[in-house]
């Protein structure tokens, strides 16, 4: 029923660049892929929890009834938010309460992933536009560079997160997370004056600070993708 005429909106449908991990699922076997998590959510107690997730089937493996209905309360009980599978039947959706989101990168078929392994790497279009920061970016706020570069002449706070189509470019400490070529160009790269992030990554490919070489940890470095692994080198 509508409401009554003059009355203030009840809602507002919005569009939002949200950032979602995809969790791909290797191996059959439930309490194999749930040690192995748990190994990682040891490293860093807290980081992930509530992360919105896609599950998403690697390879040849099949999602089945029984293996979902296992795995998708226990990621629940370990603080992990599943939100939705990738490319699957929502009959297999629906009775956990998940989406089925289509296409999603990490996804698609193996024969569609071989031949975009072997196609030059995508570039964004010359002169794309480029965001300019001036002002401190706070824990919980995100900025977007859509379609260019991202360039931060000020210090990004813990809690807060870049990301970019692009480059990155920040001329301050870099806390918080950084995310480069979010639309897929693995040409992107990531500059900053201090490291100091908890998380930085380049067409999906992540590092998270644990594992970043503390002899660079705190001083100017470039990061850059070299197959599938990011490297980081002082500049």
């Amino acid at each position: 029923m509508a409401g009554p005429p003059g009355a203030e909106a009840a809602f507002e449908l919005k569009g939002r660049m949200a950032t979602l991990s995809v969790l791909q699922l290797k191996s059959p076997d439930v309490r194999h892929i749930l040690a192995q998590l748990d190994d990682r959510l040891s490293e860093s107690p807290g980081f992930f929890t509530g992360m919105p997730l896609i599950l998403a089937p690697a390879g040849d493996l099949e999602l089945t009834t029984d293996f979902l209905a296992e795995l998708v309360p226990a990621l629940r009980e370990r603080g992990l938010c599943p939100v939705a599978l990738a490319d699957t039947d929502p009959a297999l959706a629906d009775p956990l309460g998940l989406g089925v989101m289509r296409n999603p990168g990490a996804s698609r078929p193996a024969k569609e992933r071989a031949a975009s392994a072997s196609a030059p790497a995508r570039s964004l279009p010359s002169g794309g536009p480029s965001k300019l920061v001036t002002q401190p970016i706070r824990s919980g706020q995100q900025v977007y560079a859509r379609g260019g570069d991202l360039v931060v002449a000020a210090p990004v706070s813990a809690g807060a997160e870049l990301m970019a189509d692009g480059h990155i470019h920040v001329y301050g400490t870099l806390r918080g997370r950084a995310l480069a070529g979010v639309q897929g160009d693995r040409n992107a790269r990531i500059f900053c004056s201090e490291l100091k992030a908890e998380l930085i990554a380049i067409a999906g490919e992540y590092l998270l600070s644990e594992h970043m070489d503390a002899g660079l940890r705190g001083g100017p470095v470039v990061a850059w993708l070299e197959g599938d692994a990011l490297q980081l080198a002082a500049i």
